[in-house]
């Protein structure tokens, strides 16, 4: 039995050392290259004219300034230079988030102490989810204001930004929990403001792959 668990014990430590050892790879080896896609560099569709007509050059998360957990102003402007991971939840969600926002809670843990990446975490119901609301929320999963921000904003300027900035499918459920619509992906945000990737909030094979990538954004920030 005992050498059993120290088999398994052992396993587990060599799952768990695989993302670290990708990255000390591309770090060590300056000649191999980790390309994460930049998203939407001929523009955006736009075929149910929800959104601004723009133009076909690359898209960037457009200006937007919400509410924190603590009543502070926070958007666009702290995401410039920092690496940004976005989702879009509401706090009485009664299906995917609560996944969702434990698989933050990981990433949250990862990049704690990493200055250069924070956590944006915008709701979908700001009639409901005040900053009172948002900061026993934030709490519950030990979320720090100005590392990981619980947002709320106006309702038209939330969901615009969810379809035309994210690009992203939301719908206003007016209230009703079960009639709220919206994506269950984490988004990673470069510094300049451009998408670079979407990943399954509900798979921790996903939210994996995300905190690998934006490690690697990370680095690649740092040799710039």
């Amino acid at each position: 039995m005992r050498s059993l668990r120290l088999l398994q014990g052992m396993v587990l430590v060599c799952i768990l050392l695989v993302p670290i050892l990708i990255f000390l790879f591309l770090k060590g080896f300056g000649s191999n290259t980790y390309d994460i896609p930049i998203f939407y560099e001929k523009g955006v569709d736009n075929p149910f004219m929800e959104c601004p007509i723009g133009d076909t050059t690359q898209h960037y998360i457009p200006e937007f300034t919400f509410t924190n957990q603590e009543g502070d102003k926070v958007g666009r402007s702290e995401m410039e230079g920092k690496i940004t991971i976005v989702d879009f939840f509401f706090t009485s969600c009664p299906s995917i988030c609560p996944k969702m926002s434990a698989e933050m809670e990981r990433v949250n843990d990862m990049f704690r102490d990493e200055e250069q990446i924070r956590i944006m975490s915008i709701s979908i119901d700001p009639s409901y989810d005040t900053p009172e609301i948002l900061k026993e929320y934030a709490d519950k999963h030990n979320a720090e204001a100005g590392k990981w921000d619980f947002l709320t904003g106006g309702v038209q300027e939330t969901y615009s930004l969810a379809k035309c900035g994210f690009i992203i499918p939301t719908e206003d459920g007016l209230g009703i929990p079960d009639d709220f619509v919206h994506s269950d992906k984490f988004m990673l945000i470069d510094e300049l403001g451009r998408i670079r990737g979407y990943y399954s909030g509900t798979s921790r094979e996903d939210v994996d792959l995300l905190m690998l990538e934006a490690k690697v954004l990370l680095h690649a920030s740092e040799k710039n």
